[in-house]
């Protein structure tokens, strides 16, 4: 019995030991293959880090209306639906119009007969004055009667202009390319446009969005126009999205004390994802440099620190680093380990 106390007690013993060997933090059982790189330089980005907000453009947002009034004879949009840059709209009643139009045309029918008689009458005196059988005062009175026949021919035939504008307006078309986002009318609908211009839809146009970012004061003396960008919004962490710095505000806005600049950013990807005030996390980079670096999965975890493994004298190292830019499968160490070290790959920490 005593025998069997001690074995078991000599079995408790080495399980506590073992477990204690491979919780500590030091230690680094390999879980898989483990291979051996070398810290290498490379040319990076040095990199201003901000918090943007997607907007629209100034001007991006167009409300199309009707500038004549009547009824919706046709209706071709819907919210949503994408429209080209003069496509037909909407198309308004204009058999009034038409009408109008007809009658102001008669109209200079009707003048341009005056002016034809007035012009013989005149042409008529004038033979007879040069026969002195008619006073000069005839000739002058026929031709002030020419003259009037002709101004009102000019205003008949502006009147047609005008008429003929207004029935351009009741076909209503697209003036940009873009996305409908709102419809405030209904075929059937009766439209005044007597003091103000009714609004019939809402487009946004194509490549309406920008990207404002908040630059702090240290940062933005090495932004300027044309760096390249890259940013995520928090709706689609995983997408990364690309855009150049278009401008940089020349005046500050002070938010709880901290000077911030903002930075207009031309979104260079597609956007069709994005929408209008999602926040984004911002990266704009300012310039570029030679730093040491190493592949992504060589850098561990433990908490808010990073460390990795090195070769030294034969054992394996924990070893703190300071990292900073991370881009193309690459993570710069800014600190923690040289060049001529071996940092290892593929070994992790197991946990109790």
């Amino acid at each position: 019995m005593k025998r069997f106390a001690a074995i078991a007690a000599a079995a408790i013993a080495l399980a506590v030991a073992a477990y204690w060997w491979f919780a500590r933090p030091d230690a680094a059982p390999v879980t898989g293959a483990v291979r051996m790189v070398k810290p290498e330089h490379r040319t990076v980005a040095s990199s201003v880090l901000a918090t943007g907000v997607v907007r629209l453009r100034v001007g991006a947002e167009v409300r199309v209306g009707s500038q004549v009034s009547g009824i919706v004879r046709e209706l071709n949009v819907t919210v949503g639906s994408h429209i080209e840059r003069g496509a037909v709209i909407a198309r308004i009643d204009a058999r009034s119009i038409e009408a109008r139009l007809a009658q102001a045309r008669a109209q200079v029918a009707v003048i341009e007969q005056d002016v034809a008689r007035a012009r013989v009458e005149l042409a008529r005196v004038q033979r007879l004055e040069a026969q002195q059988l008619v006073a000069a005062s005839e000739v002058e009175d026929r031709g002030l009667a020419l003259a009037e026949a002709n101004a009102k021919l000019e205003k008949a035939r502006r009147d047609v202009a005008v008429v003929e504008t207004e029935l351009g307006y009741t076909v209503i078309r697209a003036p940009i390319a873009g996305t409908v986002a709102s419809v405030a009318t209904q075929e059937g609908e009766t439209v005044a446009a007597s003091f103000t211009t009714p609004t019939f839809v809402t487009i946004i146009g194509d490549d309406a969005l920008q990207l404002v970012a908040m630059v702090d004061e240290t940062d933005i003396g090495g932004v300027a126009a044309g760096n390249a960008v890259t940013f995520s919004v928090e709706a689609f962490p995983s997408e990364e999205f690309t855009g150049h710095v278009e401008r940089v505000a020349p005046k500050g806005t002070i938010v709880s004390g901290v000077v911030n600049y903002e930075v207009m950013i031309g979104i260079d990807s597609p956007a069709n994802l994005l929408k209008p005030d999602m926040t984004a996390n911002v990266t704009i980079e300012t310039a570029q440099r030679t730093a040491l670096v190493v592949p992504n999965e060589a850098i561990l975890r433990d908490g808010s620190d990073r460390y990795v493994y090195v070769e030294a004298g034969g054992k394996r190292e924990r070893r703190p680093v300071t990292v900073g830019a991370r881009e193309g499968g690459v993570t710069e160490i800014r600190r923690g380990v040289s060049a001529d070290d071996s940092v290892l790959i593929g070994v992790e920490v197991q946990t109790p």
